[in-house]
């Protein structure tokens, strides 16, 4: 199944349509897995490694241009696959999706984390709704944002990479200082099992 929200129209409040909405993808799999004792990414589920499982979800979506978030050590990435890697090293989350925002072409970039095993496409075709130009999509539950598996309007480029080099590199923060950029719904209880996550061997 493609769900095609690499192009999508957005309307506008005339009731014509504006320019394109385009997306790209970054799958961040470059976390040192401590608690787990070992790479996550590499976890079997569903009879293959949880990257490729997650890959596979972003392809679904038939996003423009598609990237890893990766350590320069993980050798096991096809060299088929476009990396990204960090600027600042063990920077955290905001530092690959910093990396890819670098790189892509679009006006939005889906984030997945590799960890979140339970997640679907349907989801990023619904947030995708939400999203207009400089404006991004992020799920909420009890007050809290699921930054890692969000759209990221790529107009806040200058704003990640000034947040990692200012070591505030807190997702939450950043969702927060972003503002009107990032359009938060609600997380319904149906959808609450999609964001469990594997940090340990118990998880699994």
């Amino acid at each position: 199944m493609r769900l095609g929200i690499c192009q999508r129209p957005e309307a506008r409040n005339d009731g014509g349509v504006n320019s394109s909405l385009t997306f790209s993808a970054v799958l961040l799999a470059g976390g040192h897995s401590v608690r787990m004792g070992g790479d996550k990414a590499l976890l079997p589920f569903e009879g293959r490694e949880l990257w490729k499982r997650q890959w596979a979800l972003l392809d679904e979506l038939d996003v423009a241009q598609s990237y890893l978030s990766a350590r320069p050590e993980q050798t096991w990435v096809p060299p088929d696959i476009e990396v990204v890697r960090d600027s600042i090293p063990d920077a955290g989350p905001l530092a690959g999706i910093a990396a890819a925002m670098t790189r892509v072409t679009t006006t939005h970039l889906i984030v997945l984390a590799v960890d979140l095993p339970q997640m679907n496409a349907e989801w990023f075709e619904s947030l995708s709704d939400n999203c207009e130009l400089g404006i991004g999509a992020v799920g909420r539950c009890d007050g809290f944002y699921e930054p890692l598996a969000a759209i990221y309007p790529c107009s806040l480029r200058d704003a990640a990479e000034q947040a990692q080099l200012s070591d505030e590199r807190s997702l939450q923060r950043f969702i927060v200082r972003a503002g009107l950029a990032m359009k938060s719904r609600e997380i319904s209880e149906a959808q609450a099992g999609l964001f469990e996550n594997w940090n340990e061997p118990s998880d699994t």
